[in-house]
């Protein structure tokens, strides 16, 4: 199984490191069952993430035939004020850096990736946002950091205000951190739950809440 985890200019390097941590000892606890690499659309590069010199390399450029699983992170930067979206510094706000995001070729990469049969695309926080304003995960329930809970259902998405949320072959996590638990659940689902508790160990962390589905009876008022 490869994964591969996307940047983007400006991208959250927490949304990023957090899975590919858990991911990739997921590899060693599993040998040869799990591949991980970081790539961009445009292939091989420096992509600057936003919380200011930090960088990663993508090593290869997003192949959504070749990849099992590709995962998106969010952006990093100020929320910026949507009264005043011309204000100095606003084409460094989250909102910017994710709408720049779909003006390179990654939308169509990544509806490639969500059209082909058996593979998964897994969000980080703002990553979902991504998606939605391509207009990739319309009707679909996803989720994001608490602040973008109203924007991502706004764009037609069912947001669901859940750690984790496994909509098939779409997964979401919240906020920054939840990139952890999303890379446990994701190995507990793919590899087996064995795979997941040996990683938990090593990291010393324990997933938080419930993972949503769209399944069971619908619970009544409370």
């Amino acid at each position: 199984m490869l994964c591969q985890i996307v940047l983007f200019d400006g991208f959250d390097p927490l949304d990023v490191i957090a899975p590919y941590e858990v991911l990739f000892a997921g590899s060693m606890a599993a040998p040869g069952a799990l591949s991980v690499e970081l790539v961009s659309a445009e292939g091989p590069r420096e992509v600057p993430s936003g919380s200011g010199l930090l960088t990663l390399r993508a090593t290869a450029r997003l192949d959504p035939q070749r990849a099992d699983l590709v995962l998106v992170p969010g952006a990093v930067g100020p929320l910026g004020d949507p009264d005043d979206p011309d204000a100095p510094g606003s084409e460094d706000t989250i909102p910017a850096l994710l709408a720049r995001s779909i003006t390179t070729g990654l939308p169509a990469l990544l509806k490639e990736a969500l059209d082909r049969p058996d593979s998964i695309v897994a969000t980080v926080c703002g990553g979902s946002m991504v998606l939605a304003m391509a207009g990739l995960i319309e009707g679909r329930h996803a989720t994001t950091n608490h602040l973008g809970l109203d924007l991502l259902d706004a764009t037609g998405v069912v947001a669901i205000d859940a750690r984790v949320v496994d909509d098939g072959d779409l997964v979401s996590g919240a906020g920054v951190t939840s990139g952890l638990d999303l890379g446990l659940y994701l190995l507990e689902r793919e590899l087996g739950p064995r795979i997941a508790h040996a990683v938990e160990q090593l990291f010393a962390h324990e997933r938080r809440g419930t993972v949503w589905r769209a399944a069971g009876p619908v619970p009544a008022a409370f």
